[in-house]
């Protein structure tokens, strides 16, 4: 009998050789199973996440306000000064057959405060006099007083010399004082060349002058004072027509004072009444005193307080 031997990959074989090895491969895994460590759990997976956001409630702020701060000025200069300058000048003209002198006082502190204009005041002498006549007085020691005291404000004060005794029609004087000299002390000082910052004044015949100048050219001074005064009578003449028709807003103030022992009384006396009849403004002051230079120099004060009253 033919003894049939199988190939040993054939399924039978394997089926046999599986049977034997079986029981061993599953003895073999139980020994291994108890050996091996117990199974590491799956590791979590991490999903990062955004970190907080603290949100800040977002107020409204209103903007902070503009500020202007002033512009740096220069440190303002302090003037020690107190008393004022004289000076001198003339007028030489065919106009006149003398040339026409005059001293001004400069206030105190002219020269520091150079950005300052300056009220004007001219004043007159009396016949026989000049032009020292009013700084003789105690105009311009009284104005250094005053004006340190604060009591008026610093002015410039004029005082030309008139030579002649003749009326206003008779010579030249008028235009001179007028068309040279005005202009002349406007350009070269610094002056306010407005008629309410411009008076004029005198005493005796140099107070006939003003009321001439006042009356007549409104337009260039706007007070005039008439100390003593022996008023023209080329003026007296003509003054009643001068006043009917006057602009009272453009008219001049006006103070007129005199001793009643003066012998000029009786020559002021008709001017301040016709001032009175036509309900003209004025000053009339009748004082005890003489036609001299010890009452005009007792109420020079008084006068300066006057002029520079409308000038504060």
């Amino acid at each position: 009998m033919l003894k049939t031997t199988k190939p040993r990959n054939h399924p039978s074989a394997l089926l046999a050789q599986a049977g034997f090895f079986l029981p061993g491969l599953l003895m073999l895994n139980l020994l291994l199973s108890s050996c091996r460590p117990a199974s590491a759990p799956l590791p979590a997976v991490f999903t990062p996440t955004a970190p907080e956001t603290t949100m800040t409630p977002t107020l409204a702020v209103e903007p902070a306000p503009t500020i202007h701060l002033p512009e740096p000025t220069p440190s303002e200069v302090v003037c020690a000064e107190h008393s004022g300058a004289i000076k001198t000048g003339v007028i030489e003209t065919p106009l006149l057959p003398k040339p026409m002198r005059y001293n001004l006082y400069l206030p105190p502190c002219y020269s520091s405060e150079t950005g300052r204009r300056y009220p004007v005041l001219y004043l007159l002498h009396g016949q026989n006099f000049d032009e020292g006549q009013w700084i003789r007085l105690g105009a311009t020691s009284s104005a250094d007083r005053l004006i340190g005291a604060g009591e008026i404000p610093p002015l410039i004060i004029v005082m030309p010399y008139d030579y002649s005794y003749k009326q206003p029609t008779e010579y030249n004087f008028e235009q001179v004082f007028l068309e040279i000299l005005l202009p002349q002390i406007d350009q070269a000082y610094r002056t306010r060349a407005q008629a309410e910052a411009r008076a004029v004044g005198g005493l005796s015949r140099g107070g006939a002058w003003a009321i001439h100048f006042g009356i007549r050219h409104p337009d260039l001074f706007g007070a005039l004072g008439a100390h003593s005064p022996a008023v023209f009578y080329s003026d007296m003449d003509t003054m009643r027509l001068r006043l009917r028709d006057v602009d009272l807003n453009h008219f001049p103030r006006i103070f007129v004072d005199v001793g009643i022992d003066d012998t000029e009384y009786a020559t002021a006396l008709p001017f301040v009444n016709l001032l009175d009849e036509m309900n003209l403004p004025h000053e009339w002051h009748a004082y005890v005193g003489f036609h001299d230079e010890q009452y005009w120099s007792a109420h020079v004060e008084e006068y300066l307080r006057w002029y520079a009253a409308a000038w504060k």
